[in-house]
């Protein structure tokens, strides 16, 4: 440690850390994507086939109840779903006779990473488009329809478009939470599945807080070029 102000500590990151952040990358945008590919088609269903008030807010409070819990909780939890020996899923599996072997890339795996990191971080997607999809206006779908236009077509040039600011802060929610996890890498991945959050976390067990610094600035600078781009794709204040 030099205790005085160099730029040695970000100079000396090495092509293994660049791998890692772009590995982090990989997680935040397929997070983002599996997320969107949920959360909309249910939250769609839940603003415009549901046309009771009160059934409407019921079944969105349910879809919140698992997020009560803390997410450190959650994490764990899914222990006992996807371990490899004993757990649910493997258990039921082979008591089926679907599998002989235990399944083994479900923990301790990119996939089993991936898959928690989505169930903790999803709601973050749903509420912003909930919100979107409630501000449409329905008369303008019914006149759309009335003039003869496909569902498709409806969708496409009214619903996804103003449904877009949800989209976007929903992406900026998922991304920032997702670029910095630690622990679900950690627990589910097994020290197999590498991140920044599990660099800056090693860093700092070894008192490396030189390093730990500079790759939470480059984790900073990386987070807000990210919400940089997805603002420039999306104006959310024009939008709004």
């Amino acid at each position: 440690m030099v205790p005085a102000f160099t730029l040695n500590n970000y100079r000396n990151l090495t092509f293994v850390d660049l791998k890692i952040f772009l590995k982090t990358l990989e997680y935040s945008v397929i997070v983002i994507l599996l997320s969107l590919v949920f959360c909309y088609p249910a939250v769609y269903f839940l603003t415009f086939h549901i046309k009771t008030v009160r059934i409407k807010i019921a079944l969105f409070l349910l879809c919140m109840i698992p997020f009560w819990t803390s997410y450190l909780i959650r994490t764990m939890a899914w222990f006992p779903m996807l371990a490899r020996e004993t757990g649910l899923i493997n258990v039921t599996l082979r008591n089926l006779g679907i599998l002989d072997k235990p399944i083994q890339w479900l923990m301790f795996s990119e996939f089993g990473t991936i898959l928690v990191m989505l169930q903790c971080n999803i709601v973050m997607m749903l509420g912003p488009i909930f919100f979107s999809l409630s501000k449409i206006d329905k008369v303008t779908i019914e006149a759309a329809k009335d003039l003869g236009a496909p569902f498709w077509k409806i969708f496409r040039e009214i619903i996804f478009p103003l449904s877009l600011p949800g989209v976007a802060i929903g992406s900026i929610f998922v991304f920032v939470l997702t670029m910095g996890e630690f622990a679900t890498p950690a627990f589910i991945g097994g020290g197999k599945t590498a991140t920044v959050g599990t660099q800056i976390f090693q860093d700092l067990i070894n008192i490396n807080f030189p390093a730990a610094s500079a790759k939470a600035v480059y984790l900073l600078v990386s987070m807000s070029i990210g919400v940089w781009l997805i603002l420039r794709v999306v104006d959310i204040r024009k939008e709004l």
